[in-house]
């Protein structure tokens, strides 16, 4: 009797724990939230926007995007890093928030590596340098030669500290050794109205979020930050055949999740996002948003994290922008 009873709660335990075991299974059955850490109408709320709505397809619920700007991206990835473990909180990371800002600022309020899993390197894209149409210069020659002769005179806005249009614009700098003030803003679609405005005379900003003010004839475009020059603006030299030596700066971004995030969930966004960015259709649209898919494995993804870290840290150092 005792015996039969035994089996009988192991039985039972059986039936009760498969409903648990299944749920676990169903990931995800609500709503996932995105984290971005930048403003709203900036290149990576753009690029997010899209991927999320495509994600959504593919995970059969909601991916809702949550805009978290500030310090230089690290509220938002602040914010990714104390987040429930559970799958349903994803990060927007990038070139600033997973490599830059590691060497820019004394005290980051998360570890990159203790605090977030990658997931996937999803895109890249350049910058364009661009100035305001009032500026007498129409290259990049003719822009080195007016900081040599207005020492201190030209201000540059950026996106933020540690964004790449601060790292590049200090990358310009140290390079050329001009001496441009930087102003930082809280995002780019700010610094860009005030580029064109006036107030500040050039900025770096991704080619997603400048190049409809180019295209606009609002602000002059004079070079892109990649070693080739870009198929939606052909005529823009890049900074390598302006003159400038050696320069190249590529933005790039993918996804991470806090530590501590079960294996199974990471590796299914990671098949999730390899799927979607190797899709003819999600490429083609993301090619006429200015970015370029990545892709492939989280050891790739955390392959050109240590890289880029490395990278810019020497940029840091050499520029003097590390933030105390």
């Amino acid at each position: 009797m005792l015996r039969r009873n035994f089996v009988r709660i192991l039985v039972l335990a059986g039936l009760l724990a498969s409903p648990f075991t299944h749920a676990q299974a169903a990931w995800p059955d609500r709503p996932v939230r995105l984290i971005v850490p930048s403003a709203a109408g900036g290149s990576p709320d753009i690029l997010c926007r899209y991927l999320a709505s495509e994600l959504a397809k593919r995970l059969g619920q909601p991916v809702v995007v949550e805009n978290r700007p500030g310090a230089a991206g690290n509220i938002g990835i602040q914010a990714v890093a104390r987040s429930e473990p559970d799958g349903y909180t994803v990060g927007y990371g990038n070139i600033a928030t997973l490599a830059i800002n590691r060497a820019l600022f004394a005290d980051l309020p998360y570890n990159v590596e203790r605090d977030l899993i990658p997931v996937v390197a999803a895109t890249t894209t350049s910058n364009l340098l661009v100035v305001n149409r009032d500026l007498p210069v129409k290259n990049v020659a003719e822009l080195i030669a007016y900081a040599k002769a207005h020492p201190g005179k030209l201000t540059m806005a950026s996106a933020g500290n540690g964004t790449t249009s601060h790292l590049g614009g200090e990358l310009f700098k140290t390079s050329e050794k001009i001496d441009v003030l930087h102003v930082p803003y809280r995002g780019s679609p700010q610094a860009i109205q005030d580029v064109i405005g006036g107030s500040v005379q050039l900025m770096f900003d991704n080619l997603p979020s400048i190049l409809p003010s180019v295209n606009a004839g609002s602000v002059r475009a004079l070079a892109v930050t990649a070693t080739t020059r870009s198929p939606l603006s052909p005529a823009v030299p890049t900074m390598q055949e302006a003159g400038v030596a050696g320069y190249e700066m590529q933005a790039w971004g993918g996804f991470v999740l806090p530590a501590g995030t079960p294996q199974p969930v990471v590796q299914r966004l990671n098949q999730e996002f390899n799927t979607m960015l190797a899709d003819d259709a999600v490429k083609k649209k993301l090619g006429e948003l200015a970015f370029e898919t990545i892709g492939g494995s989280q050891e790739d993804f955390r392959a050109l994290i240590d890289r880029e870290t490395r990278k810019w840290a020497v940029v840091v150092k050499e520029s003097g922008a590390r933030i105390d």
